[in-house]
């Protein structure tokens, strides 16, 4: 089986969340067999921004973690049909402009044979409905949605049966706990500042609980403006800039534990979705604490694989709590580790891939080709307790989702499959 995947950006993780998904998720295809071929257009914004901030030695950390994967450029002039040459699937992440998702919807419409899908792993299709709908996906197979919740939005849109969820995961092979255990201290935070969506619980629920339990704390990330650099220095953290996704194992190795702040819209529109960042530290084996946050699909078990705190004193508490008590932090760790190891991992979103790729085939919607059937075998290690994670099963049958192009775009070269 070939799998070709359109990126922003595979070398650049720079304010780009998916990086870590991503990455994990070929390199697993890439162990099992399938050729797997990544592009990322010219002058990707990620990129760019990271070379800006960290020149070229900002990529030292993804070339040493990766050597298994790579990607090709391309510039607006590309073929398309030479770059999906030999396909037998196509995924185009959400984070590409609207002219190249057209262009390779027209070319699966002119005939192309191989399985087209759209990966969405944002909050936009209820934060900016209007530019997601602007993507034509009229001629696509399915839609990858990261969440129940945002699967939920396509279905109303029209794509019925032919949206999946596929959550993000850990990427074990990196993402584990420290080999020999060393000293410990204080707090880390890892995430952008982004869009000013969560100010006010980043201070109610990591800066504010973190000064009143006397524990250090480290902010790791970028988009940082100034009245934010403002107020961690108010709290006294510790602004570190950014990090490297595939530098996280070892950051989270030093500190003593975490706390998650999911963006507002992950609380309030999009329940259920959690963030890369808890799939991240559980699988590293750092204590997590949370800001509140509703568990929709019964992904964890809170309580046990990580703590919630409903205000800034549960907060403190639990921080205090995970600071004095090693008979908390060791249990809490344990169970957040076998949860990832069992449900959540890069090969496990993998072998689910595979999976629907097998139902979309059997159902006669999508090019039919061996190289898919009986791609894997079905792993047999899941613990006892567990059931094999599943994407969500088919809704009803419905039309697809046709929006017209934006206006004003350009387009990429299809000529040859016209």
């Amino acid at each position: 089986m070939k799998l070709v995947y359109f990126t922003h950006s595979l070398a650049s993780c720079w304010n780009h969340g998916n990086a870590h998904f991503l990455r994990g998720v070929l390199r697993e295809l890439v162990h099992a067999g399938p050729e797997v071929v990544a592009f990322e257009p010219e002058g990707a914004w990620s990129l760019e921004n990271l070379l800006k901030d960290a020149g070229d030695a900002g990529l030292d950390a993804w070339r040493a973690a990766y050597p298994e994967l790579f990607s090709e450029t391309y510039g607006r002039a590309a073929d398309l049909q030479a770059l999906t040459d030999g396909a037998d699937v196509v995924i185009v992440h959400e984070w590409n402009d609207h002219g190249l998702v057209r262009d390779l919807g027209r070319l699966r419409a002119r005939g192309a044979r191989f399985t087209l899908l759209f990966h969405d792993t944002h909050h936009r299709a209820v934060s900016e409905p209007d530019a997601m709908r602007a993507y034509d996906l009229s001629a696509y197979d399915g839609v990858l949605a990261f969440g129940e919740a945002l699967a939920e939005v396509y279905r109303r849109w029209g794509w019925g049966d032919r949206v999946f969820v596929w959550h993000e995961a850990a990427d074990t092979r990196l993402f584990r706990p420290p080999t020999e255990e060393g000293p410990r201290e204080g707090l880390i935070w890892i995430g952008n500042w982004g869009d000013d969506e969560r100010t006010a619980e980043l201070e109610r629920f990591l800066l504010a609980p973190a000064r009143r339990a006397g524990l250090s704390l480290d902010v790791h990330g970028v988009r940082y403006p100034a009245p934010a650099l403002t107020l961690l220095e108010r709290y006294g953290a510790r602004y570190r800039g950014w990090i490297a996704n595939a530098a996280a194992p070892s950051a989270f190795a030093r500190h003593l534990a975490t706390v998650h702040v999911p963006r507002r819209f992950y609380v309030e529109t999009l329940p259920g979705i959690p963030t890369i960042r808890g799939f991240e530290s559980l699988a590293c084996g750092i204590p997590l604490l949370s800001a509140p946050w509703e568990d929709a699909e019964g992904l964890f078990r809170p309580g046990r694989d990580f703590l919630f705190a409903r205000d800034g004193e549960e907060m403190e508490r639990h921080l205090r709590a995970v600071r004095d008590d090693a008979d908390l932090r060791g249990p809490l760790v344990a169970s957040g580790l076998e949860t990832i190891r069992a449900r959540h991992t890069c090969r496990h979103r993998m072998e689910e891939l595979i999976g629907l790729l097998t139902r979309l085939r059997g159902r006669g919607t999508a090019p039919r080709s061996g190289a898919v059937e009986g791609a894997l075998e079905r792993r047999a290690d899941t613990p006892a307790g567990f059931e094999p994670y599943d994407p969500a099963p088919p809704q009803s049958a419905a039309s697809r989702l046709t929006a017209p192009p934006q206006a004003g775009e350009q387009g990429w070269n299809t000529e040859a499959a016209a």
